[in-house]
């Protein structure tokens, strides 16, 4: 059973304990494995301990304090889908997880630089106790779904792209080309500050990619485009070897669906992958809810990567 409670005391205990176990993680940015952040963010039962805006009060996304039932902490950005359609501008769903997805082609966990990403189905009642206004994000469905994304410790929007520390310091490079590759390849478009973080561990500077729902085929935002442009100008040769890997084959079997939902008496539950059941990218019928890129979108993502391949095979992107 998810629960709702607001008690500051509560919550800055946790958040003591979440900065104590992301100091003894795996790096200073996460407090778990990622396939246990995953597990928790996509199925675990929980307690809401605290839902605030990302940014401010009145934010389209939240940040939430998850408490689960062997009393670990998590938190996490909380974004509603639009009702009705499932999706509108600077708020899509499948875009968020392709993201997610989409690295795992060409990047191991320990070099992801979208944190993860899922999707998941709450009952409208229980969703009315946090939001008396919320409607099922479906006409006939009894449920609300939200994407879920895994909240960073010790990042900031402060000097992410530095040209002269992407000469110099080798480990920031690697990670910085990474994040351009999956910027360039998902079309990024919204350089917004604060969508793109880097770490403040010295010893470890990843950069990440935490707001990706302006991408792939949207329309551009007011807050700058140039994440969708290749911006460095080498990038590492292992990355340009997993990308010489993936086939347009594996691009469909991980893009054209990324979520999919049964329907059981109008709620919402988790369903394995099915053939798509049309080439919208958000779809829905009686039985079942998908959610995906479309055929264009990911023709979109194979022209940039073969582009891609094709600059550094000519010389005009080199590799370290």
């Amino acid at each position: 059973m998810m629960t709702m409670f607001k008690t500051r005391p509560t919550v800055l205990t946790f958040a003591l304990l979440f900065a104590a176990n992301a100091a003894s993680a795996q790096d200073a940015n996460y407090g778990y494995p990622i396939a246990i952040i995953e597990q928790r963010l996509r199925n675990d039962a929980f307690n809401i301990l605290d839902l605030r805006g990302s940014r401010r009060e009145d934010d389209r996304t939240s940040r939430v304090t998850l408490a689960f039932q062997d009393s670990s902490v998590m938190l996490a950005k909380w974004a509603k889908a639009p009702s009705r359609f499932g999706e509108i501008f600077n708020n899509v769903p499948r875009y968020e997880v392709a993201a997610y997805e989409i690295q795992k082609l060409f990047l191991p966990p320990a070099e992801h630089v979208v944190p993860p990403t899922v999707m998941r189905a709450f009952d409208i009642d229980w969703y009315n106790t946090i939001d008396p206004l919320a409607r099922p994000t479906f006409e006939g469905t009894r449920s609300v779904i939200v994407v879920l994304q895994y909240w960073l410790a010790n990042v900031g929007s402060a000097n992410v792209f530095d040209r002269r520390r992407f000469d110099r310091d080798t480990a920031y490079a690697r990670h910085l080309a990474n994040l351009n590759v999956l910027t360039y390849l998902i079309r990024h478009n919204d350089a917004n500050a604060g969508n793109i973080l880097v770490s403040t561990d010295t010893t470890n500077p990843r950069v990440f990619a935490v707001d990706n729902g302006v991408a792939f085929e949207a329309e551009a935002s007011n807050r700058g485009t140039e994440w969708r442009e290749m911006r460095v100008n080498r990038i590492p040769a292992s990355t340009v070897e997993r990308l010489k890997n993936i086939t347009r084959e594996s691009l469909d079997r991980a893009l054209s669906v990324v979520t999919e939902f049964g329907i059981n008496n109008g709620r919402l539950a988790p369903a394995a992958a099915t053939a798509p059941i049309s080439t919208d990218g958000t779809r829905h019928n009686a039985e079942r809810v998908q959610f995906g890129l479309t055929p264009r979108e990911i023709d979109g993502v194979w022209n940039r990567l073969q582009n891609l391949l094709r600059r550094v095979e000519q010389g005009r992107i080199g590799t370290f």
